[in-house]
């Protein structure tokens, strides 16, 4: 039940930031930087399946350690990790292999990763720990 309690939390907190920021903050930033490259419409399916698998891995790697470790910092320091990781992964790969891909675009992307999915990794085992503590 611990797991379930920490992947809905989890997945709640990191959800809420990305549509926030996708959604109002940085939404003219990616389109104005993306132009062309951008699609006319999100893929849900595809989106769907990321926040599904990434929320797996934030658990697992952030959250989950921290709770057994009783450590907050350790949930916020592996989901900077693990965000960091990620999302250069994403935004570093397209910035060598895309033509025209903005570097501010990746480097914005690749800070907001960091900071959402070290966030979302607090909040989790904060959540997680209020609701399953005896």
């Amino acid at each position: 039940m611990r797991i379930l309690i920490a992947y809905v939390a989890t997945a709640l907190v990191f959800l809420a930031g990305d549509m926030i920021w996708l959604g109002y903050v940085a939404r003219d930033f990616y389109r104005n930087q993306m132009g062309e490259l951008m699609a006319p419409n999100v893929s849900l399916t595809a989106a769907v399946a990321f926040y599904l698998i990434y929320i797996v891995g934030v658990v697992y790697f952030a959250v989950l350690p921290a709770l057994n470790a009783g450590s907050w910092t350790t949930a916020l320091v592996s989901g900077l990790m693990l965000g960091l990781i990620a999302y250069a992964t994403y935004d570093l790969t397209n910035l060598a292999t895309t033509r025209d891909w903005p570097a501010a675009l990746a480097f914005a992307d690749l800070a907001w990763g960091a900071t959402l999915t070290a966030v979302a990794s607090t909040a989790g085992f904060f959540i997680t720990r209020a609701l399953t503590s005896n």
